[in-house]
């Protein structure tokens, strides 16, 4: 499965523009306010899981960020990124691999998801991401995910809805909830996707 996963991404990657997918934000607000909200030091370590060629990048260097992970399935989408970072692409970490097969080299002062984790439809597979997320996050988790309103697909595969207590309940062992909150994404189709976001702190 991994390895058709890949190929589906990979492929996605290598025949599509940003303008030409849904997730695509010019300015991902929601996920730089949860992020500034934490308090936590510019020198504070940042992985973004499944980051592809996402902007957020740019606007963490932007605002001072020191150390930051982009964690992604595609080859691709990472190089588009670095492509595009030029210069600046060298202060970032840049990792091609499924997160369920990641081996972290250290611990994250902050984990954010808002684009692999929804893909996890099956529930040893949820766990093992949990069970990731407890061994390797110091403080604060941000997890965007569909929300009960959102689509059932994205990209062709299913995914796994949420709402705020199903999230708060599979991380509740290791983490509370600080804050949760629904937004519409407006797509470059001009279509409009709701995503929960939330919170967590390390108990």
């Amino acid at each position: 499965m991994n390895r058709e996963l890949k190929k589906h991404w990979e492929y996605i990657y290598s025949t599509k523009q940003p303008h030409e997918v849904s997730w695509t934000q010019k300015v991902p607000e929601t996920s730089l306010e949860f992020i500034r909200n934490s308090g936590m030091p510019k020198n504070a370590h940042i992985i973004d899981v499944g980051g592809g060629d996402s902007l957020l990048v740019d606007h963490l260097l932007d605002n001072g960020y020191e150390n930051i992970t982009v964690l992604d399935i595609s080859a691709n989408s990472l190089e588009r990124a670095r492509k595009r970072l030029g210069k600046r692409g060298e202060q970032v970490k840049w990792v091609v691999t499924n997160v369920l097969d990641f081996q972290p080299e250290h611990k994250y002062d902050i984990w954010h998801d808002r684009a692999a984790f929804h893909f996890l439809t099956d529930n040893e597979d949820i766990q093992q991401y949990v069970d990731l997320t407890s061994q390797y996050v110091k403080s604060d988790i941000v997890l965007g995910t569909f929300s009960e309103d959102g689509p059932e697909k994205c990209s062709g595969l299913k995914i796994t809805n949420y709402n705020e207590e199903g999230l708060a309940l599979l991380l509740r062992e290791n983490f509370k909830k600080n804050r949760c909150i629904t937004i519409d994404h407006v797509t470059p189709f001009q279509t409009s996707q709701n995503f929960l976001f939330c919170s967590f702190s390390r108990k």
